[in-house]
């Protein structure tokens, strides 16, 4: 499991950034990436990453702002030419499929795969066995989402060593093993299940916070989250401006990140007014005053997502 940023600049496009989308390839775990966000220009940046739209398989909107939505037409309709035929999922707020059906049908795009749009308004919208996806409504000038990740407990492998130690090689025993059954080896022992399987793989939790100001609604989908995705528009110097723009300062995204016990915060969504590294250093500091275990988010970057242990 990884974050990879394809794009982290607020508002428009610069020569140094691309507005917002951003990757979590999950190539171990489903063979398969999903995109939270999709902004004007986010397909060219798939072009320079190691991303293939065809493995593209739940694509995430967080609210209907053009930075954020305006790069998704483009993208549906070229995943068909660049082999994409598995079936893909759209997520986000209610607008979201009209927005779709014009651009797609007045352009006479061609979408030859299926392609399901799923319009909500928070809490549970996917489930699986081994995934649940959550979403809670933020505080931003338009209705804006934020999103929780869960990733399953996932049973603990078997301890190939001591199975060996019983005289048991690879086959249906340790498939019945597996399943939690107690066996007998051929000698009369009795092999149990629970001493011969380690811990359950813990998983994970990642939170994608659309645009917004400080609010209530964000707690819930950060709390113990192993890393929280988090905008930054703004120094803390500039909490006004962000506050009156519905917009969050790095300061308060570390405060946030701190509250909810999260493990890792990275920071996105940036003013164009901080275009270098050095510009954005003291958004860093001041996130790191507070909550040390944060990073400024680079595009075609990877971040991984550490498994607790």
């Amino acid at each position: 499991m990884e974050i990879y940023f394809l794009g982290t600049n607020a508002g428009v496009p610069t020569i140094q950034r691309n507005v917002t989308s951003v990757a979590l390839r999950l190539m171990e775990e489903r063979r398969s990436f999903w995109m939270f966000d999709c902004g004007e220009g986010t397909q060219h940046q798939v072009l320079r990453s190691p991303l293939r739209l065809g493995k593209l398989e739940k694509l995430f909107i967080t609210h209907l702002h053009g930075d954020h939505l305006f790069g998704l037409p483009g993208l549906l309709s070229s995943r068909g030419y660049q082999g994409g035929t598995a079936p893909l999922t759209v997520y986000g707020p209610p607008g979201l499929k009209a927005f779709l059906d014009v651009s797609l049908s007045v352009s006479q795009s061609r979408v030859p795969y299926k392609l399901e749009i799923v319009e909500h308004t928070g809490g549970l919208i996917f489930e699986d066995d081994t995934f649940k996806v959550e979403a809670g409504l933020l505080e931003h000038r338009i209705d804006s989402y934020g999103y929780r990740v869960t990733e399953k407990d996932s049973p603990g492998s078997l301890n190939t060593e001591l199975l060996l130690s019983y005289g048991l090689k690879p086959g249906p025993l340790y498939g019945r093993l597996k399943k939690g059954e107690d066996i007998t080896t051929e000698d009369g022992t009795v092999v149990r299940a629970a001493e011969v399987i380690c811990e359950p793989k813990k998983g994970r939790i990642v939170t994608v916070l659309g645009d917004t100001r400080p609010c209530p609604g964000s707690l819930p989908l950060a709390r113990g989250a192993d890393l929280i995705i988090h905008e930054a528009t703004f120094a803390h110097d500039l909490a006004d401006m962000a506050y009156q723009y519905h917009h969050s300062t790095a300061a308060q995204a570390a405060e946030l990140a701190r509250q909810a016990g999260g493990r890792e915060l990275l920071l996105t969504h940036f003013s164009s007014r901080y275009v270098t590294q050095e510009e954005l250093a003291p958004l860093l500091a001041e996130a790191q005053a507070i909550f040390p275990q944060t990073l400024l988010a680079e595009e075609f970057c990877t971040f991984p997502v550490y498994r607790r242990k």
